[in-house]
């Protein structure tokens, strides 16, 4: 199985939450993306790509493989941060 996923990274949680009421309120993933993370993938909107078991972080994958496409998740604290992850795809 391989899924598909963009992700805003950021330090704190509540720089995270403000951002995900930003979503909540109909604001463009992408461009919250290029505003907001830290990852070097915010050129791209945060687009991470393809990606397989074992490739990410075990909380990352996990919310990951639990979620509908094109849904948008709740904060997920990993070693790197917090991430707003949004599923795009699976195969």
């Amino acid at each position: 199985m391989e899924w598909r996923a963009s992700h805003i990274l950021v330090k704190d949680r509540s720089l995270a939450e403000m951002i995900q009421k930003k979503l909540k309120s109909g604001a463009d993933f992408s461009t919250l993306a290029r505003e907001f993370s830290t990852c070097p993938s915010k050129s791209k909107g945060g687009d991470l790509g393809w990606f397989g078991a074992g490739q990410m972080v075990k909380e990352f994958e996990k919310a990951v493989q639990t979620m509908a496409n094109g849904r948008i998740s709740n904060p997920i604290k990993t070693q790197f941060g917090w991430h707003i992850i949004k599923k795009t795809g699976q195969k």
